[in-house]
């Protein structure tokens, strides 16, 4: 059975230490890594920052980059295409040799959050071992397996997952709002009692796994 884990990694021991020096604010986020194709290793990159233009000038002079072309803007976002310089290929190289897959990294207050699967506990393990040699600044922030649907991985009941697109198909979310609770309770045939409590624990479990690196306390409500 596969697993998750997720990482933090200060700027200096991954990418772009420079921009972040530039501009500890910035915001980064990185198109979902390749696992075999070099060419293709983190292709785009959204930089949001108050000063687009500044921020591509950081990113312009980063080490870490060897080409950078502008895409589009909106508001305080920029969206770039990246060619990374060849330090940075080689970590990805080595993060694909012990078997892990990217499935996102991004940066904000100058570390990166990293989320990686990885075949087996020994993948893991070997990835581990192997990064510690290398003596690489990973922390471990949470692991846990990739159990089957997507909801799992919110830690979201079947039923928290039927009253929030409910909810959201129906314009509950809306503002103003299309529907009431009342309009959910009677569609899903339960009180409107178990409604409220289902949406605030689905959103709160939502939240949690969306938002914050690891769950505080690692509790998950369910029903």
């Amino acid at each position: 059975m596969s697993l998750i884990t997720e990482f933090t990694i200060p700027a200096e021991a991954f990418v772009l230490e420079h921009t972040f020096s530039v501009a500890p604010d910035v915001r980064i986020e990185i198109e979902r890594l390749a696992t075999h194709s070099r060419e293709w290793v983190m292709p785009i990159l959204w930089a949001t920052y108050d000063d687009p233009d500044e921020i591509e000038q950081a990113l312009q002079a980063d080490p870490s980059i060897t080409e950078l072309e502008a895409m589009n803007t909106t508001g305080d976002i920029r969206e770039f295409t990246v060619e990374w310089a060849e330090d940075v290929q080689k970590l990805v190289d080595q993060i694909v040799d012990q078997h892990g897959i990217m499935q996102e990294a991004e940066a904000a207050n100058q570390a990166w959050y990293l989320k990686l699967k990885f075949v087996d506990q020994d993948a893991l393990n070997d990835f581990q071992e192997y990064f510690d040699d290398q003596e690489y600044e990973f922390e471990l922030q949470r692991i846990y397996h990739e159990t089957g649907p997507k909801e799992r991985e919110y830690d979201l009941t079947p039923e928290q997952r039927e009253v929030l697109v409910l909810a959201l198909e129906n314009g509950y979310f809306s503002v103003p709002r299309d529907a009431q609770i009342q309009d959910l309770a009677d569609e899903l045939e339960i009180s409107t009692n178990a409604v409220s409590q289902r949406l605030r624990r689905a959103t709160g479990n939502l939240t949690k796994n969306t938002l914050m690196i690891s769950p505080p306390g690692g509790i998950t409500e369910t029903n």
